[in-house]
């Protein structure tokens, strides 16, 4: 893998904010880490997955098939908590993000870590936390990490147990009607993208996201809000954004998620270094401390970020992961 160094950014972020915001503000025409205006789209206007994950992906049921009585009525829950998440369990979410800005169509698209596949892979063991971890588990990180759940009013993920997690299972598992288990799917996770001969630079990565970022997720990452205070494109940094214990942190994972899924409804028309390089300009601004981090952050980052991200880092003289956010 690419030397998660790489050579950082010599540009100021007044500079950075110049050049960004050049950029008109038009709806749907740039890159991001998601799209979410409250309620998904038609599948039909969904951002089409990569070409590698397109190939023998499975189609989960429509949600015309959602069965009445109890059961369906637990489906539409967990999905409506999937798609805008700071709305239905809020109580649990530090941020402005939802479950659908990383799995994108309500967790139905291949490529972009679609709900199906995890469903029949789980439970599995995590490197991540030394465990076998079952799908509560799992959701639980990802409120913990993904919505930054210790910034929420709760002060952590839902406890196990809470319903909130039942409503997300039957889900997950509605949506895989038909896949069986045992073997991982096709379209599962974020493709692998194969590193460059030039790494990733931010500096190019700066004008990747001017020219393809900004005029959704904003010239500062801020985001792209609705009228009622929600996300319609998610912040890409900042205290609104996914902490440092977020997979998406990670340049590589970025990358992936950006050169199968990105730009919103345009997948796969960035070339490969262009995926790299935003996904390095991305990743290299400031976010939420990790919770894990208990000590130093030289500690926290020979322990969980020894590779593959920036953080413990100084640019423009922010350390990176120190929790103080501007």
């Amino acid at each position: 893998m690419t030397d998660p160094d790489g050579a950082r950014s010599s540009w100021t972020s007044r500079q950075l904010v110049t050049l960004a915001a050049c950029v008109a503000i038009v709806a749907l025409a740039a890159i991001g880490l998601g799209y979410n205006a409250g309620a998904r789209a038609p599948h039909a206007t969904s951002a089409k997955p990569g070409p590698s994950a397109a190939s023998a992906a499975f189609a989960p049921p429509p949600d015309s098939a959602i069965p009445a009585g109890p059961e369906g009525d637990a489906i539409r829950r967990g999905e409506q908590i999937f798609l805008a998440t700071r709305a239905h369990a809020g109580k649990f979410v530090g941020n402005g993000l939802s479950c659908g800005n990383c799995h994108l169509d309500g967790g139905r698209t291949a490529g972009a870590a679609p709900m199906w596949a995890a469903w029949v892979s789980y439970p599995a063991y995590r490197a991540k936390n030394g465990a076998i971890n079952t799908m509560e588990r799992r959701i639980l990180e990802c409120f913990r990490y993904s919505m930054n759940a210790p910034a929420s009013p709760s002060g952590g993920p839902p406890p196990p147990g809470d319903p909130i997690y039942a409503d997300l299972e039957i889900y997950f598992h509605w949506l895989a009607t038909g896949l069986p288990t045992g073997k991982p799917p096709a379209g599962r996770g974020y493709a692998d993208l194969a590193a460059t001969a030039l790494g990733h630079d931010p500096t190019r990565g700066a004008k990747v996201f001017a020219d393809h970022c900004a005029s959704c997720h904003g010239a500062e990452g801020r985001g792209g809000k609705n009228a009622d205070g929600s996300y319609a494109y998610p912040p890409l940094w900042g205290a609104q954004s996914f902490n440092w214990g977020a997979g998406m942190s990670k340049v590589a994972n970025a990358a992936a998620f950006i050169k199968a899924n990105m730009p919103f409804g345009q997948s796969g028309t960035l070339t490969d270094q262009q995926a790299w390089d935003v996904a390095a300009f991305v990743d290299h601004h400031d976010r939420p401390r990790d919770p894990r981090q208990t000590g130093t952050i030289a500690a926290a980052r020979a322990d969980y970020h020894a590779k593959g991200d920036y953080y413990g880092q100084t640019v423009d003289g922010d350390l990176l992961g120190d929790g103080v956010l501007y």
